[in-house]
């Protein structure tokens, strides 16, 4: 399933800038990057459980806040992009080297 990971870090403190890069990280672990704080990212239900308590354990919840939207399978037909789309299909094949 498509599930879009969108993210506000407070980085007023070096730990805040510090927990903003983990978050990162770990999201480029899982999907490509979209957006400066949003990612796409093509995940089973275990996989999803495991990232969203990974970052669970980076955030300080008082201060930061990531919001997970389940695009489902179908996702294609909900993702309309204007303009400059360097957005990768997940669903497509890769080239293997």
């Amino acid at each position: 399933m498509m599930v879009l990971i969108t993210y506000d870090v407070n980085t007023e403190t070096r730990e805040g800038k510090s927990r903003l890069r983990r978050v990162a990280k770990q999201c480029v672990n899982y999907g490509q990057r979209v957006q400066n704080s949003v990612f796409e990212c093509s995940l089973n239900p275990a996989q999803l459980r495991k990232l969203e308590k990974i970052l669970l354990d980076i955030i300080d919840e008082k201060t930061d806040s990531i919001r997970f939207y389940n695009l489902g399978k179908s996702w294609k037909s909900r993702v309309k992009s204007i303009g400059r789309d360097d957005s990768y299909n997940p669903d497509e094949d890769l080239l293997m080297l």
